[in-house]
């Protein structure tokens, strides 16, 4: 049987070439939930327009926090969807929203974000338009699945 014989530079080689997969398999996973985190933004933004309270909720864990401008925290999902459904009550909505920024550690996450929103009183009259920055947190379920557990935002109008 022949020994092998690498040497410093062979040895560093392949060490080198198993961090560098170990890297590049994180990298990947990194950019397939910071993917799965905006496909979630964009989940809620489409349901916001189609003024389903609902379709918004089910991206909030159980025990979410919805920190809306000038109101108290809106605490778990069947309040984050009672918030959501007196504001379609009394209007129709457009929101155009992005993150601007995704960052992921382990099974957190954060997503900074700007949005446009547009409501049209149902009643008539003169809609409103708001721009805002908004930071959401989210988690990772045991099912692999992004969820918010906080939403947080403020109106760049005075």
């Amino acid at each position: 049987m022949q020994a092998l014989h690498l040497g410093y530079y062979g040895l560093l080689g392949i060490l080198f070439f198993g961090a560098s997969c170990k890297e590049t398999a994180e990298q990947a996973s990194a950019a397939a939930d910071r993917e799965a985190i905006t496909a979630v933004s964009a989940a809620r933004a489409k349901a916001f327009n189609k003024g389903d309270a609902a379709g918004i909720a089910v991206h909030f864990t159980e025990d979410a926090k919805l920190m809306a401008p000038g109101k108290p925290a809106a605490i778990g999902k069947e309040a984050v969807q009672h918030y959501y459904q007196l504001i379609f009550d009394e209007y129709n909505t457009r929101l155009e929203s992005h993150y601007e920024e995704v960052e992921v550690s382990g099974n957190m996450a954060y997503g900074r974000g700007f949005a446009r929103v547009v409501l049209f009183p149902k009643k008539g009259g003169d809609s409103l338009v708001s721009t805002a920055k908004y930071l959401n947190v989210l988690i990772k379920q045991a099912d692999g699945i992004w969820k918010t557990t906080h939403d947080i935002w403020n109106g760049n109008e005075e």
